[in-house]
Order: structure tokens, then C-alpha cells, then sequence
């Protein structure tokens, strides 16, 4: 049955239909384009991407590709899952807002929106980090890195392309309130931001940026690179689990770039179809599903963005420092958790109920989908403590229908993050 499931065009059909509203990390809505399509934003690479047969849906009020068909760098959201595990997957995420912060005092205005410890970032680094409320919930989860340019040392940060509208809002909220000297410069439509991924992708880049020796560029690097006379800001970072790179590049070279990448024979384009299976696998957050405003870091499993120095007696506080830090010191104070599933049924998808075995409710599911790696179901979700345990049997309801399911830990794929040797 399952593998009818994953064959079946008419319910593939359906599947990408579910697993497109979940695209992007944000609870945007998202709509197959259509009529209305004029009015909706478009990335720098948008035709490229319908050259390479891009199926465009409405995402975050962008065109963006759920996958590709009709041409002969096609795939289905499985082979693209699989392309990238084992060769490299190129994914357009020119719709997410990038920032740079600049000023004498741009470490501390930044260290007073999230849970990072800015200060104690090396140059050339950067970390997956929160932008929390007052009560301790998150507004989005946020990259930061420390890095410098032709003027000078700064922060760059990348938010998802849903929250962009409000994290800009609530920044701006709080440089007029801060009143230091920081400067917000916002790229969003003005540049390229392409994600290189798989564990072939530093084969590609050490091809095409060869004066650099990617061997002693880890997992959460980052700097300014020239390619091909193109300059660019590479990262060493990703949503899939896997080894890879963000690449920001100005809107002169974007389409440039973007052929070049998409011409490398490792290469295939990869969708937003694809991005969230591997994400799931991976066991990664998407905003607005897994995480949201209400949701703690240590709930979430997140504690870990939570800085050393942020923790400290006396470090500059953040909002929602009080339940945040409370949560990391005592894991008593923490309700319930994010766990992994396996269901034995049905995909047990966003909102099926979770019970134990005598049918209370303990937890809902967030996230869920078939795995085109494990071939089986995988879900993730909230549980009660103390049913959060791995090996936990419980139960979930989908479509009125009671499965049995396990309590795991995740990735359910392994991740490959590179690591100096």
C-alpha cells in the first residue's frame, strides 16, 4: 500500500497539493499559480526556473518551484529527495530576506532581539538562532553571521520569507526604542540566494572556486569568495540535513551564477517539494507548523541556540529571557517536547491527534509525510511528558482512523554536516 502511495500519479498529485502548504519554513498559504499570478513576486532566477519546467505555485506572495517536469533536468519530489542525498540539488531561496547590521553597536542590538551569543561568534562563522518574544515564544528561528566586507565588519542574517513582513516590523519597533548606533540593511529582491546541496556540492565548489581549500572550511563558515569574477558570500549551511552551501550573490550576476551552478553535471534543480521532505528527514523545524510564537526554545528541542554567555548571571537579556532561561536550567519546568514518530498506518500529517494506549490526549502531530529515503512514514510532533521518551508506543488518529506509532529520535536520516578533520 505504501508504495502504491508513492507511485500513484493521482495521489502524488494530492501529496504535493498537502506538502506544498507546508514549503518554504512558514505557515504562508500557498495556492498552484494561476490568473492572479501578475500580482505575486518574483525571484531574480523565476525564468530560469520555468525554462527548466518549474511548477510555480504562490508562495509567501512568490513564484516558486515545487518541482520540475517537462524537461530534461526533471524530476519527481522523490528523485529530486534522493538526487540530493546523493549527488547535489540546487534550490532557489531568493524569496527569503536577507539583513546586514552595521554600526559600533550592531553586536548588541542584535543580541537584544535573539537568544545568540553575537559576541562570541568567531569572524567567519555563523549559527541557527531564535527571535523570541516577552513570553518567551519564538517569532522565527533566524541564521546569524559574523562576517566582514569592503565596509567593514558586520551581521548578516537570513529570516524566512513568510515572517520577513513582521520580523522587519518588530526590528524597526526596536531600533527606535534601542537607540544605539546600528544600521538595518535590508536584500531581499535586489540579490540572488541559492542553496547548494548534497554531499557533491563542495566537489562543485571546489571546481569553481579552486583558490580556496574547502577542506578547512566547516560546517557554519562563511566569506566573501570570487567566482569566475563574480563576487560572492558563501556559507557553509543548509535545511536538508546534508552538506551544502547558501550562496548570496548580487543581482548583476544572480542569473550568472544560477546558470553556471545549474550546468554542473552533479547538479539538478530541487523544489520546495523536495526541501521539505529532506528538511522533515533531517528533523528541522518549519516555522508556523513545528514552531511558532507560543512555542519555547526548549520545547522545541532548541536550547541549544540558547548562547553559554546568554545564560551567564548578568548577560544582556533578551526577550523572554526569564521562562527561556528558567526552561534551560530546569528540564522540570518544560510541559512537553518535540519528538519524532513512526506510524504504522496511514502518513500521520499536521493536527492528526496523538494518544497513549488507553486513548488520552498527550500531544498533535506538526509535521508528517512518507520518507522517499526510509520509505516509510515519519512524522513530528508535541507529546506530554514524560510519554516524550524514545521507544514510547502511542497511538495517533488520522481521518478518524487509531494507528499504533512509536516515539523516536531524530533525524530520521542521519545528517552530514562537514567537520573539520
Amino acid at each position: 500500500e505504501m508504495r502504491r502511495t508513492i507511485t500513484s500519479s493521482c495521489q502524488l498529485a494530492s501529496s504535493l497539493t498537502m506538502m506544498a502548504r507546508r514549503f518554504g519554513r512558514t505557515s504562508t498559504p500557498l495556492r498552484f499559480a494561476s490568473s492572479d499570478a501578475k500580482t505575486l513576486k518574483k525571484t531574480l532566477v523565476y525564468e530560469e526556473n520555468v525554462k527548466l519546467g518549474g511548477v510555480m505555485v504562490d508562495f509567501a506572495d512568490y513564484l516558486m518551484p515545487v518541482q520540475y517536469k517537462d524537461s530534461p533536468k526533471a524530476q519527481s519530489i522523490i528523485e529530486s529527495t534522493k538526487h540530493c542525498r546523493e549527488k547535489a540539488g540546487l534550490f532557489d531561496v531568493s524569496h527569503m530576506c536577507s539583513i546586514r547590521w552595521r554600526g559600533k553597536d550592531a553586536i548588541a542590538f542584535v543580541e537584544s532581539v535573539t537568544v545568540a551569543d553575537v559576541e562570541g561568534l568567531a569572524p567567519g562563522t555563523g549559527t541557527l538562532s531564535l527571535i523570541t518574544n516577552e513570553q518567551g515564544g519564538i517569532i522565527d528561528d533566524t541564521m546569524i553571521t559574523k562576517t566582514t566586507d569592503r565596509l567593514g565588519p558586520h551581521i548578516y542574517q537570513v529570516v524566512n520569507a513568510g515572517c520577513a513582513p513582521k520580523d522587519l516590523k518588530y526590528f524597526e519597533e526596536q531600533l527606535g526604542k534601542f537607540g544605539g548606533d546600528v544600521k538595518m540593511e535590508v536584500h531581499w529582491d535586489n540579490r540572488g540566494l541559492y542553496a547548494l546541496q548534497g554531499p557533491q556540492a563542495v566537489s562543485v565548489m571546489q571546481r569553481l572556486v579552486p583558490n580556496v581549500d574547502f577542506k578547512l572550511f566547516p560546517f557554519g563558515s562563511a566569506s566573501i569568495m570570487t567566482l569566475q569574477g563574480m563576487e560572492i558570500f558563501v556559507a557553509r549551511c543548509g535545511y536538508t540535513g546534508e552538506d551544502g552551501f547558501e550562496i548570496f550573490v548580487p543581482e548583476e550576476n544572480a542569473v550568472k551564477l544560477w546558470r553556471l551552478l545549474i550546468d554542473q553535471p552533479e547538479v539538478m534543480p530541487s523544489g520546495l517539494g523536495a526541501r521539505d521532505a529532506l528538511r522533515l528527514e533531517a528533523g528541522l523545524c518549519l516555522y508556523g507548523h513545528d514552531i511558532d510564537d507560543t512555542t519555547s526554545p526548549s520545547e522545541a528541542g532548541l536550547s541549544w541556540t540558547v548562547g553559554k554567555a546568554r545564560r551567564a548571571p548578568g548577560a544582556r537579556p533578551f526577550p523572554g529571557s526569564k521562562r527561556i532561561l528558567e526552561e534551560v536550567a530546569d528540564a522540570k519546568k518544560v510541559r512537553r517536547s518535540r519528538v519524532g514518530l513512526v506510524p504504522v498506518g496511514a502518513p500521520a500529517r499536521e493536527g492528526a491527534v496523538i494518544t497513549d494506549l488507553e486513548g488520552k490526549v498527550i500531544g498533535k502531530v506538526t509535521s508528517g509525510a512518507v520518507s522517499p529515503m526510509l520509505k516509510t512514514n515519519i512524522s513530528m510532533g508535541y507529546i506530554d511528558k514524560p510519554h516524550n521518551k524514545a521507544g514510547t508506543k502511542i497511538q495517533v488518529t488520522v481521518r478518524g482512523k487509531t494507528s499504533a506509532a512509536e516515539v523516536v529520535k531524530m533525524p530520521f536520516v542521519p545528517t552530514k554536516y562537514y567537520k573539520l578533520p
